[in-house]
C-alpha cells in the first residue's frame, strides 16, 4: 500500500519530468516571445481595459456602451488572433494542454482497471469483480 504522501510525491516527479518535455520547452519559449513583443503587450493591456470597462458597463446597465466595448474587445481579439507570435503561443498552450489531459486520462484509467483486476472483474466489460460475481448492474450490465 502506498500512503498519499508517497503518492503526491511521485505526482511531483511526474511533474518535474512532463515540465523537461519538448511541449512545455515550446511554451516557455512562446510564451517569453509574447512577453518581449511591444505590440502584443499593448494589444494585451488595452484588452484587460476594454473587459474592465464591459464588465462595469455590464453591471451599470449601460447596453450601448456596452456594446461598443464589446466590438472594441472582438476588434483586439481579431488583431491579436492574426499575429503568428500569438498563434504559436496558443498551439504551445493546446500542446501542453494535451499533453495534461492525457497523463490524467492515463492515470484515471490506470487506477480504474487496477480495481477491476483486483477484485477479479472483466477490463474489457468495466465491471468489478463483485459486478461479475453477483451480475449486478453498472457499467456492462445495463
Amino acid at each position: 500500500m502506498y500512503t498519499n504522501d508517497q503518492i503526491l510525491e511521485h505526482a511531483k516527479e511526474l511533474g518535474r519530468m512532463m515540465a523537461e518535455t519538448d511541449a512545455v520547452d515550446f511554451f516557455k519559449r512562446a510564451e517569453a516571445q509574447i512577453h518581449e513583443n511591444q505590440t502584443v503587450r499593448e494589444k494585451m493591456a488595452s484588452l484587460k481595459s476594454l473587459q474592465k470597462q464591459a464588465v462595469n458597463f455590464e453591471q451599470y446597465g449601460k447596453e450601448k456602451a456596452l456594446a461598443m466595448t464589446e466590438e472594441k474587445i472582438a476588434k483586439v481579439e481579431a488583431e491579436l488572433d492574426e499575429m503568428p507570435l500569438v498563434d504559436q503561443f496558443k498551439e504551445a498552450q493546446g500542446e501542453v494542454n494535451s499533453l495534461l489531459q492525457m497523463v490524467s486520462h492515463a492515470i484515471s484509467q490506470t487506477v480504474t482497471d487496477e480495481i477491476i483486476v483486483s477484485t477479479g472483474g472483466d477490463v474489457l466489460k468495466g465491471e468489478t469483480g463483485a459486478q461479475v460475481a453477483h451480475g449486478a448492474p453498472g457499467c456492462g450490465n445495463e
